[in-house]
């Protein structure tokens, strides 16, 4: 129990990033690496604002805006350079690598003893843990509704609809280009914000922490999908939620358990394979059935 509440505590800040995948990998069908450097990217810029003194909510909302120019310069060189989005991702993530260095000016900036959005709660009576808390439940919930009223308008659903069919949305006078970059925008820019929150929770910003970033968003899509369905779109960004908050569970499980840290990206891999190998055992067990 004492592990349970900053156990959902992480799975609740990470969700913010997972919601960012989901927007690129369920909603307009690319498998954005973008957000393995956009995901420390915005760490980086809180991190160093916040050493500077500034304020860590100003900071949060300036890594937001850097997360947002990564999904730009990937979308552009997807959609104008006609580079394949898997590829435009990649490139965008190792020329982030440099770019985080640049924004740090070393490999790992520490956050202790800084002033972050958790201990201004703190300032208000909360503990350490409910602090942690209270935050990752504000804005998983102020994502969450923002993302379900964007997509509720006009360019939102062009933007589903570019995901389901580019051909058929384009004949309707729609720029798929546009609606491509928008949403690889909204994407970095969710996966940066999950960054600057994740940085100041642990304490530092580090320029490797985005390895892998990818896998766990994944995990948390799929596992969000298997267990609590896809029945509407409402329900699929709340299943993607309570995804992060399982997979961060099933984590810390494993690890009481005595798995090795350094497993820790092989057991996720494992995981999202058998989880998106799914579907396709169901429906080979269905036609068993049938015969």
């Amino acid at each position: 129990m004492d592990l349970l509440i900053p156990t959902i505590s992480q799975g609740l800040l990470w969700s913010i990033m997972a919601l960012g995948v989901y927007i690129t990998f369920r909603v307009l069908d690319i498998a954005d690496l973008t957000v393995e450097g956009s995901f420390p990217l915005g760490a980086a810029v809180a991190a160093a604002m916040i050493v500077e003194g500034s304020d860590p909510f100003v900071a949060i909302f300036v890594a937001a805006i850097a997360g947002m120019f990564a999904g730009i310069i990937t979308g552009v060189l997807h959609t104008k350079l006609k580079i394949p989005a898997l590829l435009a991702g990649i490139l965008t993530m190792i020329a982030l690598y440099s770019i985080n260095l640049r924004v740090m000016g070393k490999a790992n900036v520490s956050l202790l003893r800084m002033d972050t959005v958790f201990t201004n709660m703190i300032d208000f009576g909360l503990s350490n843990v409910n602090a942690v808390l209270s935050i990752g439940i504000i804005s998983t919930v102020f994502f969450g509704i923002l993302i379900y009223w964007f997509f509720g308008t006009e360019i939102g659903a062009a933007i589903r609809a570019t995901g389901f069919n580019q051909q058929m949305i384009r004949a309707n006078g729609v720029n798929t280009d546009f609606t491509i970059i928008l949403g690889l925008l909204l994407s970095n820019a969710l996966v940066a914000v999950s960054g600057a929150l994740v940085a100041q929770n642990n304490g530092f910003a580090d320029v490797g922490m985005g390895v892998g970033t990818i896998v766990i968003g994944l995990a948390s899509v799929i596992i969000g999908e298997v267990l609590f369905g896809t029945r509407s779109f409402k329900n699929c960004l709340i299943s993607v939620i309570l995804g992060s908050i399982i997979y961060r569970i099933v984590i810390a499980i494993v690890l009481q358990l005595g798995m090795p840290p350094n497993d820790l990206k092989l057991f996720t891999a494992i995981l999202v394979a058998i989880a998106l190998s799914m579907p396709l055992f169901k429906s080979k067990f269905a036609k068993k059935r049938e015969v």
